[in-house]
C-alpha cells in the first residue's frame, strides 16, 4: 500500500509563479511519481481568516480547482477535494483545540507575521489556524506533507498533537513527516527584497498572464546598476531572482544560464526569459480557459473527490469521538 500524502492551497485569488515553483509543480511531480496516494484540497476554510468578498469566494474556489487541473493534477491519479464540504475537518480541529496549549500557538511565526500584515483583522481563526491545519493532515492518516520551510513549525505542532492525543487516548494518529522538495523562494519583480505576493500585482508573474503582460512585467523588473548576468543573491538580488526563475522553468543549472548570457545585456536576458515563461505556461493558459468555461465540470470534480475523501474522514472522526468518549 502506498503511503498517503496531503496538502492544500487557499483560494484567495490568482496564483503566481512563486506558488507554481513552490507548490503546484511539486504536487504534479509527486502525483506522477507513482510513489504516493495523493490528496490535494482547496483550503477554503483557511482562506476565511483573510478579508474577502463572499461574492468572489465561490469564483476563487473554482479558479483554484482549474489551476490544479491545468497544471497537471489528475482526478484519476489524485483525490482533489474541497475542505469545507467535509465537516470532520472542523470537528477534529475543535477536539484538537482542547489539547493544545495557547503557548504553542502564541509562538507561531506565521501568526505574528500575518497579524502585522492585517492589523485591521487579527481574528481568532488566525490564531488557531495551525490546529485546523493539523486536523487537515491527521484526519487522513497522512504519512507525508509536502511543505516549504515556512510551514515546518505548523507541521511540528501537528506531530506534537498526534503524540499528545495518542498518549492520552490511545494510538489513533500517524505522526506526519515533512516532505521537503527543492523549491526556490521567488521574490517580487519590483522589490526583490520581498517575497512575491499577489497583494502586489505589479511584482507578480501570474500563471495566467498573457504573453504581452509577461513581457512588460519582466521588462520592468528591478535589476541593478551593473551589466553582468550573474547569480549573486547578496549584491545582485534582482537579476539573481530572474536567473532562478529561468533556471527552474527550464530545469537547468543557474551556471548554464549565466554562460548562455555571458557578454549579453540585461535587455537580451529579460527578453529571453519572457519568451521562456510565456511558452512554458501557454498550455496552462489554454487549458485553464477551457476549464473555467465549464464550471459544472469543475464542481463535479470537487464533489467526486470530496466524496472519496469524506469516506476516510468520517471513519477517522468516528474513531476519535469514541476515543474521547463522545460517541454514544
Amino acid at each position: 500500500m502506498k503511503p498517503r500524502l496531503i496538502s492544500g492551497i487557499q483560494p484567495t485569488g490568482r496564483l503566481h509563479i512563486g506558488n507554481y515553483l513552490g507548490a503546484l509543480k511539486n504536487f504534479v511531480e509527486l502525483q506522477n511519481s507513482g510513489k504516493y496516494e495523493c490528496y490535494f484540497f482547496v483550503a477554503d476554510l483557511h482562506s476565511l481568516t483573510e478579508s474577502f468578498d463572499p461574492k468572489e469566494k465561490s469564483k476563487q474556489i473554482l479558479e483554484l480547482a482549474a489551476d490544479y487541473l491545468a497544471t497537471g493534477l489528475d482526478a484519476k491519479k489524485s483525490v482533489i477535494f474541497l475542505q469545507s464540504t467535509i465537516p470532520a475537518h472542523s470537528e477534529l480541529a475543535w477536539i484538537l483545540n482542547t489539547i493544545t496549549p495557547t503557548g504553542e500557538l502564541e509562538r507561531m511565526t506565521q501568526f505574528k507575521d500575518k497579524s502585522k500584515a492585517q492589523q485591521e483583522n487579527i481574528n481568532a481563526g488566525l490564531f488557531t489556524y495551525p490546529i485546523l491545519m493539523a486536523a487537515d493532515v491527521l484526519l487522513y492518516d497522512a504519512k507525508f506533507v509536502p511543505v516549504g520551510n515556512d510551514q515546518d513549525q505548523h507541521l511540528e505542532l501537528a506531530r506534537t498533537l498526534a503524540r499528545k492525543f495518542n498518549k492520552r487516548f490511545g494510538a489513533s494518529f500517524v505522526e506526519p513527516k515533512a516532505l521537503h522538495t527543492e523549491s526556490p523562494r521567488v521574490m517580487s519583480l519590483v522589490n526583490p527584497e520581498k517575497k512575491m505576493s499577489k497583494s502586489d500585482p505589479a511584482g507578480c508573474l501570474f500563471l495566467d498572464n498573457e504573453p504581452n503582460e509577461i513581457k512588460k512585467k519582466i521588462g520592468h523588473a528591478v535589476t541593478d546598476s551593473g551589466k553582468e548576468v550573474k547569480y549573486d543573491p547578496e549584491k545582485k538580488t534582482g537579476i539573481s531572482n530572474l536567473l532562478q526563475i529561468y533556471a527552474n522553468i527550464e530545469h537547468r543549472a543557474v551556471k548554464h544560464i549565466e554562460q548562455q548570457f555571458s557578454g549579453k545585456t540585461y535587455s537580451e536576458f529579460k527578453s529571453s526569459l519572457a519568451e521562456v515563461v510565456s511558452k512554458h505556461f501557454e498550455p496552462f493558459r489554454t487549458k485553464k480557459k477551457a476549464l473555467l468555461a465549464k464550471p459544472q465540470t469543475l464542481m463535479a470534480t470537487l464533489k467526486s473527490g470530496s466524496i472519496k475523501a469524506a469516506k476516510n474522514a468520517h471513519r477517522k472522526i468516528s474513531e476519535i469521538k469514541k476515543r474521547v468518549g463522545i460517541a454514544l
